[in-house]
């Protein structure tokens, strides 16, 4: 008698199941799959957090051109005094600094059209700050007008993209509690839909605790390390046994 009022019950609960699923619960509630054949339920369970980064880089390039080799070489040096001075104005230790080597190229001794450029020699050069101060990095970069207006012409040095970019040494730091909250979050949902359904959850089946994303905390794609701020995002999914 037992045996058939659980199969009463297990089917009342699956009516109930269809019900909620076809209303769309499932989808605002973190509801991945039910399988009414082995009686167990699949839900994902979502974590959020907003982190700011701890570590940044920021390179600072610049560059020169001209008709004398001497007068670009002086003019990338005085360039490279003039940065170095301005991040320590801002607070930046030596430790912090690193003074690239500079780099000056005779454009005539190309093999083919060299000779066609009208400013035979063109430099670079190149400070890099790594700093475990990303804040004061980011109040730096923004406050780079007196270098602009003495004729620094900046960059992002090699090419690359100019500013700071942010990092998250610590990541492991907030991994472990992220994990730990999708997966409570996840037990919610299942909970939830075993007590709708009227069923038991039973033994954890199966788990997948997913991968870490990283972006803006703006939400709008992925990290391209210019967000101070980044948001972590992890969906877990995990299957339980109905009673």
């Amino acid at each position: 008698m037992a045996d058939n009022t659980r199969s009463i019950g297990f089917i009342a609960a699956l009516v109930i199941a269809a019900g909620l699923a076809a209303g769309g619960w499932g989808v605002g509630q973190g509801l991945e799959r039910f399988r009414a054949a082995d009686r167990s339920v699949t839900v994902k369970g979502l974590a959020e957090k907003d982190v700011e980064a701890d570590y940044a880089v920021w390179p600072l390039g610049f560059r020169r051109a001209g008709t004398d080799f001497g007068a670009v070489q002086r003019q990338l040096a005085e360039d490279r005094d003039r940065v170095v001075a301005f991040l320590k104005a801002q607070g930046f230790g030596d430790a912090e600094i690193e003074v690239r080597p500079l780099q000056v190229q005779d454009l005539w001794a190309r093999e083919y059209g060299g000779n066609n450029q009208p400013l035979r020699f063109q430099g670079t050069g190149q400070v890099l700050v790594q700093s475990a101060k990303p804040t004061a990095v980011e109040a730096a970069a923004l406050a780079v007008d007196p270098l602009i207006q003495a004729g620094v012409q900046l960059s992002g040095g090699n090419d690359g993209p100019a500013g700071p970019r942010y990092q998250l040494r610590g990541f492991n730091e907030v991994k472990a509690p992220l994990l730990a909250e999708a997966t409570r979050n996840a037990r919610e949902q299942a909970d939830k839909f075993a007590a709708e359904a009227g069923a038991q959850l039973g033994k954890l089946r199966a788990a997948n605790q997913g991968v870490i994303q990283i972006g803006s905390a703006s939400g709008e794609g992925y990290d391209d390390g210019s967000a101070r701020v980044k948001r972590l995002r992890v969906v877990s999914t995990f299957t339980y046994a109905l009673e």
